[in-house]
């Protein structure tokens, strides 16, 4: 989409020796070269291939040629990094990525159920409002601007439905491991 309105694009997933057990691949989650985030309803493939590279890149190691970009964007992506604080560290350390003034715009799960107990495997972490709040207390510090959060947890119908496995579409809400999640957006600049 981005690339279809004119926008240069670097798209990265994670190498693929880091994901082989994750079961991605085989749902379509993961991507290991270019043409596999390619859509022809968007674009036509000269102006895909000439507006959009690919490059495997480990979130918790993220190479230090990549900076200078106006935004970096990740979709549910920092909770699979190994634990709450691999997450947060590559929230902070996505900013290194972005000239000042650069946003940074991460999904991730987010656990309404509980501020105390959640869960935490090398596979998924689902952050609390302290793991949050934790995190913009670091990015204040360090002169970035985080956008208003909105952990509001909704009151449509939809809102009132907890998936359970095996999940189901449409969701919003879905039991994991014994914790009540959704997702959020965090929306940061980074500070000059």
């Amino acid at each position: 989409m981005l690339a279809a309105n004119g926008v240069a694009v670097l798209a990265t997933d994670a190498p693929p020796d880091l994901v082989n057990d994750m079961g991605w691949n085989s749902t379509g989650q993961h991507a290991a070269g270019l043409m596999q985030l390619y859509h022809r309803r968007l674009l036509d493939e000269a102006s895909f291939r000439e507006r959009v590279e690919f490059r495997s890149v480990d979130m918790n190691d993220i190479p230090r040629n990549l900076r200078g970009f106006d935004a970096c964007w990740s979709s549910c992506c920092f909770e699979h990094l190994g634990s709450i604080d691999h997450g947060l560290d590559f929230v902070e350390n996505s900013l290194e990525t972005l000239r000042p003034g650069g946003l940074a715009v991460h999904t991730t799960e987010f656990n309404l159920g509980s501020n105390e107990t959640t869960l935490e495997t090398p596979g998924l972490s689902i952050f609390r409002r302290r793991d949050i709040e934790r995190l913009l207390e670091r990015l204040a510090a360090r002169g970035h601007v985080v956008w208003p959060l909105n952990l509001h947890p909704g009151d449509a119908p939809l809102d009132a439905h907890i998936d359970v496995p095996p999940y189901a579409l449409p969701h919003l809400k879905i039991e994991a491991e014994g914790q009540v999640t959704t997702s959020f957006g965090l929306v940061v600049q980074r500070g000059g």
